[in-house]
């Protein structure tokens, strides 16, 4: 995803089934332009059940492109890209950094994410399928205790 297509929420700003339509938008936009291909064969999509990924606005969208949802079980971050492979080293990276306004705590995460190389997203998204089995394997409990 390019610096333009990204997005950071700003304070205050919560994530509802609107915001997180547009959000399907960009996203089905960035995968025409990137690997149109995909789009025909069909997009697998991974969330969980929050609230904005089971509204109606969203399941008719997903519906109306086609989108097929994998299971996710709630509060699973051990299935959750964002959370066993981004947050961690984003919390080490901000780790002891003061930033004096807002504005200078985006121009850090934008620069966070601007260098990191696409290997680094591939390993996150690529370990998805031994976590899965391993979930599997362990009935539905944790991968990582």
């Amino acid at each position: 995803m390019t610096r333009a297509e990204r997005k950071l929420r700003t304070n205050g700003q919560c994530i509802n089934a609107a915001r997180y339509c547009s959000t399907l938008d960009r996203l089905k936009e960035a995968i025409r332009r990137k690997r149109p291909g995909l789009l025909r064969r069909g997009v697998a999509l991974q969330h969980d059940n929050a609230t904005p990924h089971s509204a109606n606005l969203t399941q008719q969208w997903l519906q109306r492109y086609g989108w097929e949802i994998l299971p996710h079980p709630a509060h699973s971050p051990d299935l959750a890209p964002s959370d066993f492979h981004l947050f961690g080293p984003l919390k080490r990276h901000l780790g002891g950094m003061a930033f004096e306004t807002e504005d200078d705590l985006i121009s850090e995460l934008r620069n966070w994410f601007d260098n990191l190389d696409v290997d680094f997203f591939r390993v996150g998204i690529n370990s998805l399928l031994s976590r899965w089995q391993k979930c599997i394997n362990l009935h539905g409990d944790y991968v990582e205790k």
